[in-house]
């Protein structure tokens, strides 16, 4: 197969049992199509997953105001929610290429969540999406309404 630049692969050893030896790398490309000069970087944490302050106010919001969370739980739950947006992601990204799009919008988001089964959520993901369409209309100068894309508003909500 063919590597992709500026996608995200995995490189494994398979003689060993371990993950963690496992090395996740993103393959960069210099931008031109013919090169041979390709090299895979490895991805710094911070790529990879969400803020640990974002995922601990999440967090916060669904315990009792006296409860603590424990470092190591804040950290497994930063990772697999990370894991789990990649996962979505990638079903939707691979929905738009096989549709020749590059960007991804809200309904690839739930078409991927609807094709790997997560169908209780799309209805309350439709129904935040659209109101939260309708809270971030901005009249520019010609009083027109413009909204920001999906992908603007999926980093506000992960990433605020």
């Amino acid at each position: 197969d063919d590597l992709l630049p500026e996608h995200s692969y995995i490189l494994s050893n398979n003689d060993s049992e371990e993950l963690d030896n496992d090395i996740e790398c993103t393959f960069a490309s210099d931008g031109n199509e013919d090169s041979r000069d390709n090299v895979f970087t490895p991805l710094r944490e911070q790529d990879r997953f969400l803020p640990i302050a974002n995922v601990t106010k999440i967090m916060k919001k669904v315990v009792p105001e006296n409860c603590k969370i424990a470092k190591d739980a804040r950290e497994c739950i930063q990772e697999c929610v990370s894991e789990f947006i990649g996962f979505i992601t990638s079903e939707a990204s691979e929905h738009c290429a096989n549709e020749k799009r590059k960007t991804i919008n809200g309904e690839d988001i739930l078409l991927a969540f609807s094709n790997l089964g997560f169908d209780n959520y799309i209805e309350p993901l439709k129904n935040y999406l659209k109101k939260y369409r309708q809270s971030v209309k901005v009249p520019t100068s010609n009083q027109h309404l413009q909204q920001p894309s999906d992908v603007e508003i999926l980093q506000q909500i992960y990433y605020n």
